[in-house]
């Protein structure tokens, strides 16, 4: 019997193991349909708080929605101005920084050679090239632009999806067999996600704010789009401010000089400090956290299943998962493994909570 279940649960793994391959692949196919349809879904996520507080205020729906549309289509076609303009200029001044970083190498190199040092300033060139490392963010926001040409079809999956959300949770309820047994899961799974989601894009939009104005005072060079890349990767804790600083103070370094370049990785530094330790965990509360392994893990999968925008959403896509794991009996052991150490002491749901709701 003991060889059986053994048997069995080997079994059991490899099934899964074999379905969980099948669907990835096709998801990877897919791609291609599934992330205008998943940046739909989150911008919708985002979007519906407000159409809710206006039902508060009796202002029909459908002025709502509309209202609540054209403000994010206005603020998106403004930023793809932005980005598309300084991604232009950024492509024709790459070659001048590329120039200028030879020059300081040349003199580098020689002050190196006068100890009897010799480095070849074209090797230096190689491995220590700011221009790269704009290269990367200007290429990152291209392939966000690509996505956002599809902007009519996002367009009208997010007003589909504004006028049906009233009634998803409802829907859910219906769906299960059990519904009484769910419905407290349920509602909590998607608030915890609506309120996630909602806190998480304040936090962005004021950090991408905070960044652009303390480079505009430090005077460097496309300010605005580092501020974009900011706010677009501070959906990615711990190390997406790391990714956000490296461009911008890379193109310190050639512009305004090492000694000002150290002063806005330590301006970065203290942003993402704030942002990180003392605004979100006030209102997201710790046990929302992910470890940094884990982030780092999903910035990769994600971003090698769904490409750029899967990057961006890796977090939120892995936070949901870990919502969704935290409100099974069966999965809230996974929910702790992907938690940091503190929050996973003190989990919104614990696998005892979730327990007694089943029962």
């Amino acid at each position: 019997m003991a060889l059986q279940g053994k048997t069995d649960g080997a079994v059991k793994f490899l099934l899964v193991t074999a379905a969980l391959f099948v669907v990835l692949a096709g998801i990877k196919t897919a791609a291609t349909l599934l992330v205008p349809f998943l940046l739909s879904t989150f911008i919708a996520i985002i979007c519906n708080p407000l159409v809710v507080k206006a039902a508060h205020y009796k202002i029909p729906k459908p002025v709502a929605v509309v209202f609540v549309i054209g403000i994010f289509v206005s603020i998106a076609l403004s930023l793809a101005g932005l980005v598309g303009n300084s991604l232009n200029e950024l492509s024709q001044l790459i070659p001048e920084y590329r120039a200028q970083l030879q020059e300081h190498f040349v003199w580098l190199t020689q002050q190196l050679d006068a100890y009897n040092i010799k480095i070849s300033s074209d090797l230096l060139i190689e491995y220590f090239d700011p221009s790269a490392a704009m290269g990367l963010a200007a290429n990152m926001l291209s392939g966000l632009g690509g996505v956002m040409a599809n902007l009519f079809l996002i367009i009208i999956t997010v007003i589909f999806m504004l006028f049906e959300a009233s009634s998803v949770s409802h829907k859910l309820h219906l769906a299960l067999d059990d519904p009484q047994a769910r419905i407290k899961q349920i509602d909590q799974f998607l608030a915890s996600v609506n309120n996630y989601l909602a806190i998480k894009t304040l936090v962005s939009i004021a950090t991408g704010i905070i960044v652009s104005t303390m480079l505009w005072a430090f005077g460097l060079d496309f300010y605005l789009l580092w501020g974009v890349l900011a706010f677009l990767l501070n959906y990615i804790p711990n190390i997406g401010s790391i990714i956000a600083a490296v461009p911008a103070m890379s193109l310190a370094v050639l512009q305004l000089g090492p000694a000002a370049a150290g002063l806005i990785g330590l301006g970065y530094l203290t942003i993402n400090t704030v942002m990180g330790n003392v605004v979100e965990p006030r209102y997201l509360g710790r046990g929302l956290g992910l470890s940094t392994l884990v982030v780092f893990i999903s910035l990769i999968f994600w971003g090698w299943l769904l490409g750029t925008v899967g990057m961006l959403l890796s977090v939120p896509l892995t936070m949901i998962i870990k919502i969704a794991l935290e409100n099974s009996a069966e999965g809230s052991w996974f929910a702790v493994l992907l938690s940091s150490e503190d929050s996973g002491e003190t989990s919104s749901v614990q696998p005892s909570e979730v327990v007694s709701k089943n029962d």
